[in-house]
């Protein structure tokens, strides 16, 4: 394991396996597969047999959390990776309080995406 995957296993509190996620959004395997490809979710290999798994917090109920589809788009423009994006929404911010990920499963989107697109300038 590397070190920035270190950081992300202490950060992200839980995980979801794609097919997990595939369940809970009622779809299939590869559509889950797809929106990881299309960048509308952070996935990353894990554990022993380096498994794709999600963040559980970008999942809520049925859907993928609010604002994050757009969130992730302002933070590739902005030249983040994806470890880089994951750390950046699991690190405590004492302004929103919580993390950005946090904040966007309470719908306060607005906020954590203006600190996003403020990391630009």
């Amino acid at each position: 394991m590397t070190e920035i995957d270190v950081k992300i296993d202490a950060l992200v509190p839980a995980w979801l396996y794609v097919p997990d996620i595939a369940e809970a959004l009622d779809v299939d395997v590869v559509r889950v597969r797809q929106l990881i490809k299309d960048g509308q979710l952070i996935a990353v290999r894990r554990g022993e047999n380096r498994s794709l798994q999600v963040p559980a917090a970008f999942i809520q109920g049925d859907k993928i959390v609010k604002g994050l589809v757009g969130l992730l788009t302002v933070l590739r423009d902005d030249g983040f990776s994806d470890e880089e994006m994951l750390e950046w929404l699991f690190t405590p911010d004492e302004s929103l309080p919580g993390t950005p990920a946090q904040a966007l499963n309470e719908n306060r989107g607005t906020e954590v995406k203006r600190r996003a697109q403020a990391l630009a300038i």
